[in-house]
C-alpha cells in the first residue's frame, strides 16, 4: 500500500486498516496507545500558461524527471502554507525568469493513481526575460498553431493547453 512502514508519532508499525465502510485502507498506528491514522494525501501543484506579447505559449524542455526531455508549462508543487496565485508566480520567476499577471483559472486536473492536482492558470507576461533554471533543458515560446503536442510531459499539460485553447475555463 506504501513505502511507509512506522507510524512518525511512536514508530509502532503501521498496518492497512478499513476505517469506514467504502473508504479506502488507511495506514494505522498498532501501537498499543497511538491509534495514529497515517492519511497519503493528495500532493498539489500549479501550472501557468502564459502567454508572450507576440501571442506565444511559454514552455520548458524539462531537464529532469519525470518527463524528461518533454515540454511543460512553467508549474511545480505548492509549499505547505503558500497561497496558491503566489505559488504560481513564484513558480513562473523560479523556471522562466518572468513575472506574470494571473488573469484566469483554466482548470484543475488529476488523474487515477496519481498524487498531484495540478491547478493551471492563464497569465501574461508582465516583465523579465525568458531564462531556463536548472530544472529545463530549453526554454521558449511556440505559436497556439505550433504547439508540440506529440512531447508534452505530463497529461495535465496537454489537458489544460486544449481547454486553454478551445476557450474554456473554470468557474
Amino acid at each position: 500500500m506504501s513505502q511507509f512502514r512506522f507510524c512518525p508519532v511512536c514508530a509502532a508499525p503501521l498496518e492497512p486498516r478499513v476505517l469506514k465502510t467504502g473508504e479506502p485502507m488507511r495506514l494505522v498506528c498498532t501501537g498499543p496507545t497511538c491509534g495514529f491514522v497515517f492519511y497519503l494525501d493528495p500532493k498539489l501543484a500549479v501550472g501557468t500558461i502564459v502567454r508572450m506579447p507576440d501571442g506565444g505559449i511559454v514552455l520548458a524542455r524539462r531537464a529532469i524527471e519525470p518527463g524528461f526531455g518533454q515540454w511543460v508549462f512553467p508549474g511545480g508543487y505548492v509549499d505547505r502554507g503558500e497561497e496558491v496565485r503566489l505559488a504560481a508566480l513564484r513558480e513562473a520567476r523560479e523556471e522562466a525568469g518572468i513575472e506574470i499577471a494571473i488573469d484566469g483559472l483554466v482548470g484543475i486536473y488529476s488523474y487515477p493513481g496519481t498524487a498531484a492536482v495540478i491547478i493551471v492558470y492563464s497569465a501574461a507576461w508582465a516583465g523579465g526575460v525568458l531564462t531556463m533554471d536548472d530544472e529545463s533543458s530549453e526554454i521558449r515560446t511556440f505559436a497556439p498553431d505550433a504547439l508540440p503536442w506529440d512531447e508534452m510531459a505530463f497529461p495535465s499539460t496537454r489537458d489544460a493547453l486544449r481547454d486553454y485553447l478551445a476557450g474554456r475555463r473554470a468557474h
